[in-house]
């Protein structure tokens, strides 16, 4: 599981969207960009389909799930 607390463009507020990560100042869950990704989407259809998340946000976001995983991997099959 990816730690999201760690992310600048994110935030999860208890009340707002049931407490899910979401972009910043926004209520859009970041489980949306995934699905859209993975639905074919490129990040410039998800940024004109979902207004108040720019480019920057997005990088972010991507960068950080990259940073996670290459961690847990690193941890789960260490270089010998």
């Amino acid at each position: 599981m990816i730690d999201w607390s760690k992310c600048p463009a994110v935030e999860s507020v208890p009340g707002r969207v049931s407490g899910a990560w979401v972009f910043k100042g926004t209520r859009l869950p970041v489980y949306v960009l995934f699905e859209n990704l993975a639905a074919g989407a490129t990040i410039y259809d998800f940024i004109e389909w979902f207004g108040g998340v720019g480019e920057s946000e997005v990088a972010t976001v991507l960068n950080h799930a990259a940073q996670e995983l290459r961690a847990k991997a690193a941890h789960a099959y260490p270089v010998r």
